[in-house]
């Protein structure tokens, strides 16, 4: 059977291969564990080669930019900002900065069951949902053909994700010629969690709390911290709207690392050259450099590679301080941008205890 790929290790999941295809022969489907690859119908493929041609994986320089990036301290201006933000507020100073000019933000939402996608946004309040982290591969299928349309007609956009998302939706785009107007802004990603897995314990919740109406990965009940970052993860239910907190989705992602993609161990995004014009995350260890800029509500890490994300940045100045840090600061706190996660030895095991027992058993047997 034909694949674009020679190893699932050597899969994103970003759909790039599946919307380049001239004739649709390409599909994307779930396996085992949840996650999206693509499949080739033989009888529709005309053997073109577009798909590995524009694969991120495969690309020599995986569609990132030759410059190497300045370093920079975030926070924006705005508390009530801050509070509703993973880290510093950049996302949202940056994407303001878009919407401003008339243009369009891309992000990751939460649908009505609580999976998560990928949504366009061309006012704030739409914005704000895709504001804070959410720990799952969020589908961008529908994503490729809107961006293409929003700057047919002359808009500009801003694409927010992981890496490898942002490389699937530049390869397309680099297709069309249309890469004038898009910014591209990458997130430092520890891995994709399985979707799979995230809806097996949103069931899990809702079986034993009831429905679910609120959800955040990264609340700020707790001061913003590495260590804090692991145990924020709060929902709400239908019964009384009281925050619960239930980390053991996050302790299989961050602690045990038994969830991710498999590609994941082999990502070619984990260094400083990077695939989109800015990339965003937290500013770990900043009070270690430079205690004035610490902010219990959180300061965000910005790494920009472009001039493009230059001029974004200074448009933001009226709602984010900022100011250019070192390298090595960044390279010490954030190991992502010297190597990839390596995975637990438990990870098998886990999925063999998954497909026999199910999550709930799993969950149970945890402390």
């Amino acid at each position: 059977m034909k694949q674009v790929f020679e190893r699932k290790e050597y899969c994103y999941g970003c759909g790039a291969c599946a919307k380049i295809c001239p004739v649709q022969a390409i599909k994307m489907k779930a396996d085992e564990e949840g996650f999206l690859y693509p499949q080739i119908d033989e009888k529709q493929c005309i053997d073109c080669g577009k798909c590995s041609e524009s694969c991120p994986f495969v690309v020599r320089n995986h569609y990132k930019n030759t410059k190497q990036p300045t370093y920079y301290a975030a926070k924006h201006c705005s508390e009530d900002v801050l509070v509703h933000s993973a880290s510093g507020g950049a996302f949202t100073a940056l994407s303001d900065v878009v919407l401003a000019e008339e243009g369009i933000v891309y992000g990751a939402d939460f649908d009505q069951d609580f999976s998560v996608c990928h949504r366009r946004a061309q006012n704030a309040a739409e914005r704000n949902r895709l504001r804070t982290s959410k720990y799952v591969q969020s589908d961008i299928t529908d994503s490729y053909r809107q961006i293409e349309h929003d700057l047919l007609q002359g808009k500009s956009v801003l694409f927010s994700g992981t890496p490898c998302q942002n490389a699937g939706i530049k390869a397309y785009i680099l297709s069309k010629n249309l890469e004038k107007n898009l910014y591209l802004c990458d997130l430092f990603c520890h891995s994709i969690p399985s979707p799979r897995i995230w809806q097996d314990f949103l069931q899990f919740l809702i079986q034993k709390h009831g429905a679910i109406t609120a959800i955040n990965f990264r609340s700020k009940n707790l001061p913003w911290s590495r260590p804090n970052c692991r145990n924020a993860f709060y929902f709400q239910t239908v019964a009384d709207q009281k925050e619960r907190v239930d980390n053991r989705f996050l302790r299989l992602f961050l602690e045990e690392g038994v969830i991710a993609r498999p590609c994941c161990e082999h990502c070619q995004f984990t260094d400083t050259k990077r695939v989109g014009d800015i990339t965003i995350g937290d500013y770990w260890g900043i009070e270690k450099y430079d205690a004035n800029w610490y902010d219990p509500l959180g300061v965000s890490l910005l790494l920009v590679s472009s001039e493009k994300g230059e001029r974004l940045l200074e448009k933001s100045a009226e709602q984010m301080f900022y100011e250019q840090r070192a390298k090595q600061e960044a390279l010490a706190e954030q190991p992502r941008l010297r190597e990839p996660i390596k995975f637990s030895p438990k990870r098998e095991k886990f999925w063999q205890d998954y497909q026999q027992c199910g999550l709930e058993h799993i969950l149970n047997e945890m402390k």
